[in-house]
């Protein structure tokens, strides 16, 4: 773990972004189940959450699980990356992983803004949710990863 004055915002952010992406992991989770919250129906939940055109089902539940794996899998890596639990992999793959994170979510949370992207999500409510919120979240993540790689 680094040393300095970056120790303890280093910290609290991965707490932060952990906490954040296991909450999406359980929602994720939820949906996989067949959950519908925030939604009443499988098709206004899939407008809201999936946007793809025409769309009236949400993905299979096999897709929402690998979602929610893959989230809860990067809240460890936001603690793994300041030294809060043991690693037991090379600090290079860490930081690696760390920078596919922040690559990931940064292009995610930018394309919500390129018109070839709203091609294949139009959907309304999902586009200007995604503009007003998902994509925020996206690009607030993959700054967040950065940080983490720069001060773990």
């Amino acid at each position: 773990m680094s040393t300095g004055k970056l120790i303890l915002p280093g910290l609290v952010l991965a707490l932060s972004m952990a906490t954040i992406l296991w909450a999406l992991a359980a929602l994720h989770f939820y949906w996989g189940t067949g959950g519908l919250w925030p939604a009443k129906d499988e098709k206004s939940l899939a407008r809201k959450v999936v946007g793809a055109p025409g769309i009236t089902r949400m993905p299979s539940p096999l897709a929402a699980m690998l979602v929610a794996f893959a989230l809860a899998a990067l809240g460890l890596l936001a603690l793994l990356l300041v030294g809060l639990i043991p690693a037991f992999l090379p600090r290079w793959m860490i930081v690696t992983a760390g920078l596919g994170a922040m690559a990931v979510f940064l292009g995610r949370g930018a394309a919500a803004w390129q018109p070839e992207f709203r091609k294949f999500f139009p959907e309304e409510p999902f586009a200007t949710l995604d503009r007003r919120y998902y994509a925020p979240l996206c690009l607030a993540l993959g700054f967040g990863f950065l940080f983490l790689v720069m001060v773990g």
